[in-house]
């Protein structure tokens, strides 16, 4: 059994890594343990948002649990959105396409950390990407079906859900919440994607893929 440790945005992401990522990995011989950054704001509850505050508490909390020597791996499950703007090397992020900017700036933090055992990943945009791979299973969980064609009618906009831009006004999550204002991140975010199902989220989000894949070699 080899064991990865994931240092995760808040508890939404916790909770998809132990619900699962987990259970799927276990079979494979791999212990996925999350462990929330440090740099997350202290409260509990629906509304928890957690986050990340600077950089360099995000390299600290990733060099400690490299000291480890018994996890195989560290990974990250960060939002692209927002952390691109905290790294000190964000005037070297290349690329044109959202694709081609998270791989530029994962390949920049993970040359920042220099460990090999070190893996970052970084979610295009953020968590509620994910939500949007089956608008169905999201309007049911959130007992609102006939909300379904307005999540579809976003999806069907971008050739991925991972595509639905980073602009601060138009983020995967702003969408969901003006369709669903009753959406709790913490709470529904993990019941939806786990309902969705790792296969059918691998699917449609090639970059989510490609690490989990990367994982699966370990």
């Amino acid at each position: 059994m080899k064991k990865i440790l994931v240092l995760v945005e808040g508890q939404t992401e916790e909770a998809f890594v132990k619900n699962v990522l987990s259970p799927y990995f276990w079979d494979r011989h791999i212990f996925c343990i999350p462990k929330i950054a440090i740099t997350k704001l202290v409260k509990s509850g629906p509304h928890f948002k957690g986050g990340i505050v600077s950089y360099e508490k995000v390299r600290n909390d990733i060099k400690r649990l490299l000291r480890d020597s018994s996890a195989a791996m560290v990974t990250t499950m960060i939002d692209y959105y927002g952390f691109a703007s905290l790294v000190p090397f964000k005037n070297a992020i290349g690329g044109q396409s959202g694709f081609d900017r998270v791989q530029s700036l994962e390949e920049l933090f993970r040359k920042n950390i220099d460990d090999s055992r070190f893996l970052p990943y970084l979610q295009l945009h953020e968590f509620e990407a994910m939500v949007f791979v089956s608008p169905e299973a999201a309007a049911d969980t959130l007992m609102k079906p006939g909300k379904k064609d307005e999540m579809l009618k976003i999806k069907r906009k971008f050739k991925s859900p991972e595509d639905i831009d980073d602009n601060p006004s138009s983020t995967p999550s702003k969408r969901l919440y003006k369709i669903f204002p009753d959406y709790e991140k913490v709470v529904d975010g993990p019941v939806i994607v786990e309902k969705i199902g790792l296969k059918k989220i691998r699917e449609e989000c090639t970059h989510f893929d490609r690490w989990v894949t990367k994982l699966e070699k370990l």
